[in-house]
């Protein structure tokens, strides 16, 4: 134990972590770390190396507690061990499984190798396999209390597969089934099979039934049949083992191979008596978790992640590296205040990047790609809360929403977002769902392309959503820049919509809208549904590139009048780019936006700030 830092003003006390240090694991530090007085700044270093069946568990009596890196060293905790012992099994490797000294364990939804993740057995290899399964009850909304009846268990656990697609040749002890919905999906177990009436029984429930919202895709995991390329793998549960296709050229043993079992990795946990204040984890790289089998939910939210918290407050998350788990990287329940996630590298996740809200949270500066890998209802960045901000993160690879997050007086500025809405529907760059006096702001979404179904939107004020602003934005080759449903007294203005094709904005359900001093810009038609909904149109740009507007009015969903005009007090104008073609965005001189008093936007400072 040496004398460290100043943090605070005050010296803090270090101690050092790793091989050949005076402690071989944060665990075995903890207790050293404890007896120091309460309140007392201090400091755990950690030695670059890899930290194996990492599982370290913080509380109120370690506030204060900063957890980091020896400068210029990459420590590496993994929530598994290593697989050894490999046989041969033709083209295929098998191993068993290691044991694990208590009973918190979790059976395998991923695997690293050499430190990257590998594909999991998949059954059909590419696309999904319809099913016959319907269900015809009608969805009422999220607010209107979900379905209209509630399903049965049979409902939610029943499946008709088509002939020719399965027989009994499929091994339901290992196979494991996601049932697509339209916003979110179910991941859960298949119990039996039943060849003569075609139906798969499932296990657990999943969330919605099979066949809700006229959605009829499933695909199979885990099953030898679903290997049909190097670099492929299933965990055979009948027989206790992992098989692995090796890449051309992996020696199994020379490489690296590490089966996770635990769910989350650094848990940070108060009590609503003593919060955990004041931990900082900084400059760790986090990897290899894996999650229960039962159905996610919207947004995989019943999943934990790499880091843990609860009943927290002014814990900081810093510079943290996390890629490679089966669940999300970083997830926070009830009770968070003043947390801060900032400057992180967030990538290849099963379900969400970052999940974090409460009171005065800050998501700043953080890089998070390719979430929603097994679960694609899964977000970037997820939760709500008030007075929060979720300022220039770079977001995208998203199976899903870039960033969903509602609750009171949040600020949304300054991200970019892209590459999004890749899988599932009914969402957005910026999803805001019950959002009162949110502010979305400076933010650039671009390039992602509607799948059907529901629809995906760059910016999208959701049921219950009132007194928002959305301000000062751009989408760029986006079809259907701005949704709002079900939305009431909110504000569309100053922003920028450029799309290539045709255009859409609507407003169904929604009331008290303003509408103004926004340019939009289509290559085809520009259609509003809903222009009943706004109360006040003005000084807007538009410009179709086949002179076509379609203003429609809504009785609820249904059109209830049209007219092929634009909306009232609108220019009907070329914006005039410098080179729209080379994406120079800026207004030539002349321009009639400028003639209008319209700010040209400038939004290349969204995204990370270096």
């Amino acid at each position: 134990m040496l004398s460290g830092l100043s943090l605070g003003g005050v010296a803090a006390k270090d101690f050092y972590v790793g091989r050949n240090s005076p402690y071989p694991t944060i665990e075995s530090a903890l207790p050293a770390v404890r007896r120091l007085p309460p309140g007392e700044p201090r400091r755990i270093l950690v030695h670059g190396g890899a930290y194996y069946n990492a599982q370290v568990q913080l509380t109120a009596e370690d506030s204060g507690l900063t957890i980091e890196n020896v400068p210029g060293e990459t420590p590496v905790f993994y929530g598994g061990d290593l697989v050894t012992g490999w046989d041969a099994e033709g083209k295929f490797q098998a191993a068993r499984l290691p044991e694990t000294s208590d009973g918190a364990s979790l059976a395998p939804r991923l695997l690293l190798v050499n430190g990257e993740s590998r594909a999991r057995a998949r059954y059909p290899a590419t696309n999904t396999f319809a099913h016959e399964t319907r269900f015809e009850v009608p969805w009422m909304s999220s607010t209107g209390g979900g379905w209209k009846r509630k399903p049965t268990h049979e409902e939610l656990t029943s499946l008709q597969y088509r002939g020719g697609d399965l027989g009994d040749w499929l091994e339901t002890t290992n196979a494991e089934i996601t049932v697509f919905h339209m916003w979110d999906e179910s991941c859960v177990g298949v119990a039996g099979i039943d060849v003569v009436s075609q139906t798969l029984t499932l296990a657990p429930e999943t969330g919605h039934p099979p066949g809700s919202f006229g959605v009829k895709k499933y695909v199979l995991w885990n099953i030898k049949e679903g290997m049909t390329y190097p670099g492929q793998w299933y965990h055979d549960r009948a027989r206790q083992r992992i098989v692995y296709w090796p890449l051309p050229g992996e020696d199994m043993r020379r490489v690296a191979v590490v089966v996770p079992n635990r769910a989350v990795l650094f848990s940070i946990r108060g009590t609503r008596q003593q919060p955990a204040r004041g931990i900082t984890l900084r400059g760790l790289t986090l990897s290899g978790t894996t999650v229960p089998l039962v159905s996610g939910g919207f947004g995989a939210a019943k999943f934990d992640g790499a880091v843990s918290l609860s009943l927290t407050e002014d814990c900081v998350m810093d510079r943290l590296k996390i890629k490679g788990v089966a669940g999300h990287a970083i997830k926070g329940g009830g009770s968070l205040r003043n947390v801060r996630v900032e400057n992180c590298e967030i990538t290849d996740c099963g379900a969400g990047g970052v999940y974090v809200g409460g009171t005065k949270a800050i998501i700043r500066n953080n890089h998070i790609s390719k979430v929603g890998r097994s679960y694609p209802s899964a977000i970037g960045i997820f939760q709500g809360g008030s007075e929060c901000l979720v300022s220039h993160n770079e977001v995208h690879d998203c199976s899903y929403s870039a960033i969903n997050y509602g609750g009171r007086s949040n600020l949304i500025e300054g991200n970019l977002l892209y590459d999004c809405m890749k899988v599932l529907h009914d969402g957005a760059a910026i999803y805001v769902f019950g959002g009162k006096g949110t502010v979305l702001r400076g933010n650039l979404a671009r390039d992602f392309t509607d799948q059907g179904g529901f629809g995906a939107s760059a910016y999208y004020l959701d049921e219950q959503c009132s007194n928002c602003v959305v301000e000062g934005n751009v989408a760029l080759r986006v079809n259907w820049p701005s949704h709002n449903h079900m939305a009431t007294n909110n504000i569309i203005r100053d922003n920028l919509f450029i799309v290539e094709g045709d255009a859409k904005v609507t407003f169904p359900r929604s009331t008290g809208y303003t509408f103004a001093r926004n340019v939009l810009y289509a290559t085809g038609k520009i259609r509003f549904e809903g222009t009943n909904a706004v109360d006040t149109w003005s000084d807007n740009l538009l410009y179709s590139g086949k002179g076509r507007f379609e203003c429609v009015t809504l009785n609820r969903y249904s059109a209830d009048g049209t007219v092929t005009n634009a909306p009232p007090n609108s220019v009907l104008a070329d914006p005039q780019f410098m080179n729209r073609a080379h994406g120079d965005y800026r207004y030539r001189p002349g321009s009639p936006v400028l003639k209008l008093g319209l700010k040209p936007l400038d939004v290349s400072a969204a995204g990370r700030q270096k």
